[in-house]
C-alpha cells in the first residue's frame, strides 16, 4: 500500500494547480528540488537521460503526494535548438501545459584548463547553458501567446561567483547562467514572467559522493564553510519552492546562495585541530 501525503492548499509557499518541468530531475539536485515541488502540489515531468532506477525512484517518491508524475529522456548534449523540439513535443503528447520550468540539468567534466579540449567545453556550455537558453526561450513564447504567468528556476553553482583553478569550463558555464537568470529578467519581468536562480554550494550527488567521502575532505570542508558540513541535496528543495511560489513575488533576477556560508567567510578560519597544534602567543 502507497502512503499518500497531502499537500497543504492556498498556502503562500503551495504550488497547487501547476505543472513542472524539471530538466535533470531525476537524481541528485534536480530530485530533490522535484520531490519538494511535488509535496507542494505541482504535477511533475521528470526529464532525465534515461528512464533508469533513479528515475522511477524519483517518480515514485513524487507520486506519493497524490501529483501527477511523469519522466521523459531526452539527450540535452546534443545540437541545439533541435532538442529542445523534441522535448517540448515530448511534453505537448503528454497534453500537460508546464508553467514551472526548472532549468537543472548540468555535467562537471571538467579538465584543467591548458588540457581542455574543444568538445567537453563545448558539451559543458551546451548542456548547463544553451540548454536552458533554448528552454526558456521556447516556454516563454507560449507562456506570453497563452497569457500565463509562467516561473523559471536556473540551478547555478556557488562556481559561478568563487573560481576553481582545474574547473575553468564549469565556472565559465555557472557564471554564465547566473548573468542569463538578471538579464531575462528584464527581458520576461514586463511579461509577467518570473526567472530566477538557485546556487548550491557543495551538497551530496551521486556525482560528488566520490570526492566527499574522501576522509581528507573534512578538512577542507572545516577550512572553507562556516557550518563544516556537506549536507544532502534535499536541502535545496524548499528553496525551489519558495523561488517559485507566490510567496516570492516580487523577486526577478536572483541567485539565492544554499551553500553554508562558505561565499560569505572571507578569510576562512583553520581547522580546530591546527589552531590546536600551533605554538602558544609569547608577545609579553
Amino acid at each position: 500500500m502507497v502512503l499518500l501525503m497531502q499537500p497543504i492548499d492556498n498556502h503562500p509557499f503551495g504550488l497547487n494547480g501547476r505543472t513542472a518541468l524539471i530538466t535533470g530531475g531525476t537524481q541528485g539536485v534536480g530530485a530533490a528540488i522535484a520531490k519538494s515541488i511535488a509535496a507542494a502540489g505541482a504535477d511533475v515531468i521528470l526529464h532525465g537521460l534515461t528512464v533508469d532506477q533513479h528515475a522511477l525512484a524519483s517518480q515514485a517518491a513524487c507520486r506519493t503526494y497524490g501529483v501527477r508524475c511523469e519522466v521523459l529522456a531526452i539527450d540535452l548534449s546534443l545540437p541545439q535548438p533541435e532538442v529542445t523540439q523534441q522535448l517540448l513535443q515530448a511534453i505537448d503528447t503528454l497534453g500537460w501545459q508546464v508553467d514551472l520550468l526548472v532549468n537543472n540539468a548540468g555535467t562537471y567534466i571538467d579538465q584543467p584548463f591548458l588540457e581542455m579540449d574543444p568538445e567537453r567545453f563545448e558539451k559543458t556550455m551546451r548542456i548547463n547553458v544553451a540548454s536552458g537558453y533554448y528552454l526558456t526561450q521556447a516556454f516563454a513564447r507560449r507562456w506570453v501567446r497563452e497569457k500565463v504567468d509562467g516561473r523559471v528556476l536556473f540551478t547555478g553553482s556557488i562556481n559561478g561567483i568563487l573560481a576553481e583553478a582545474d574547473h575553468v569550463a564549469y565556472d565559465c558555464s555557472k557564471g554564465a547562467v547566473a548573468a542569463m537568470v538578471r538579464s531575462l529578467c528584464v527581458a520576461l519581468a514586463p511579461r509577467g514572467i518570473r526567472v530566477n536562480s538557485l546556487a548550491p554550494g557543495l551538497v551530496r550527488t551521486p556525482l560528488t559522493n566520490v570526492v566527499i567521502d574522501d576522509p581528507a575532505f573534512d578538512d577542507w570542508m572545516s577550512l572553507h564553510t562556516p557550518t563544516g558540513k556537506v549536507p544532502d541535496s534535499a536541502v535545496c528543495g524548499p528553496p525551489a519552492v519558495f523561488l517559485l511560489s507566490d510567496a516570492a513575488a516580487h523577486i526577478h533576477g536572483q541567485t539565492l546562495l544554499v551553500d553554508g556560508g562558505m561565499s560569505v567567510w572571507q578569510q576562512p578560519d583553520l581547522p580546530q585541530r591546527w589552531r590546536d597544534s600551533m605554538p602558544a602567543s609569547n608577545d609579553g
